[in-house]
């Protein structure tokens, strides 16, 4: 039994894969100039559509308007009952029925036509009614659903779907639209605790474990200990990043010196090895994203970054993991 529900649930995914397959090779210039059209947009992108495909039309909508689109979904059945009053001049009118014969979007057209707003098409009839009287069809035809029925609509779903994504990636693409645009547009739950930024999560000011060269092993030890960090900054005369002490170098000095009260801070950081291979202390910008140092953090197996000040060495912050761990950025 469990061979056979595996065997069907593959076939269900070749299916569809095969679908997104013709979808990708039969892209052509009117993708492109559906694209020039939604650039042009100088209001919002309406997607309109009704039962499965409402349900897609939902998702274009949400992922254009997180990636930088103004958009917004309107349910067909209810535009011809009043909500077509929210369709503007300037705006985009994309339109989802894969028969391309849908009642209740074919309902839409005129009012579309009488606002001179253009209309893109996504459905999986060249010849029908809705493709004839668009500017752009993009075709999400198949060659089969996923249902043995061939009913239930699943491939075309997820063709039109992944049409609408593709329409979504391109146009913030070729609009520069950036990680930090993104991280406007999503402040809250656990995609926008990663889009935080490292400034407003570091310690500053006295909170910052700092000392100089010549600071002495009682003096760093304090330093360590009271800032509680498990790791001190050390700075040369001019203020710039040295090098790092950390609980791990006070360990490995014990074993390796015979009296390490004699040694500075210049002894004990980590400097002297990264001099030689022409590097400095890992350090992260302030406006950098906090995924992003929890990234950086992961890949040299560390717990604290120093941040630094615009364009010099001088450290005016820290950041922890258990900082990120709090924030929810973990």
């Amino acid at each position: 039994m469990t061979d056979e529900r595996l065997a069907r649930a593959r076939r269900v995914l070749d299916v569809e894969t095969r679908a997104l397959a013709g979808l990708r090779d039969g892209l052509d210039v009117r993708f492109a100039r559906a694209i020039e059209l939604l650039l042009a947009c100088r209001g919002k992108v309406v997607v309109t559509g009704v039962g499965k495909s409402g349900i897609v039309c939902r998702k274009i909508a949400a992922t254009l308007a997180s990636t930088g689109t103004p958009a917004f979904f309107l349910h067909a059945g209810e535009g011809s009952h009043g909500d077509l009053g929210s369709l503007e001049r300037g705006d985009v009118l994309v339109a989802v029925s894969y028969t391309g014969e849908t009642e209740e979007v074919l309902r839409l057209l005129p009012v579309a036509r009488r606002l001179g707003i253009p209309l893109i098409a996504l459905c999986g009839d060249g010849q029908s009614t809705l493709a004839r009287d668009s500017d752009v069809t993009l075709d999400v035809a198949v060659p089969e659903e996923a249902c043995p029925l061939g009913l239930a609509p699943t491939a075309s779903t997820t063709a039109t779907m992944a049409m609408g994504d593709a329409l979504a990636v391109a146009l913030f693409e070729e609009r520069g639209f950036s990680a930090e645009d993104f991280a406007l547009l999503h402040p809250a739950g656990s995609l926008g605790r990663r889009l935080r930024r490292v400034e407003d999560l570091m310690h500053r000011g006295n909170a910052v474990p700092l000392v100089p060269e010549t600071a002495s092993l009682k003096d760093t030890l304090l330093e360590i200990t009271s800032k509680r960090f498990g790791v001190t900054g050390v700075v040369d005369a001019a203020g710039d990043l040295r090098g790092v002490i950390t609980d791990g170098d006070l360990r490995r000095a014990l074993e390796t010196v015979a009296d390490i009260r004699v040694l500075t801070a210049r002894d004990l950081m980590t400097r002297g090895r990264a001099d030689r291979a022409g590097e400095l202390p890992k350090t992260i910008a302030a406006g950098a994203l906090a995924g992003e140092a929890v990234a950086l953090m992961e890949r040299h197996a560390i717990t604290s970054l120093f941040i630094l000040g615009a364009g010099t060495r001088r450290p005016v912050g820290v950041i922890h993991l258990h900082d990120l761990l709090r924030a929810g950025v973990v």
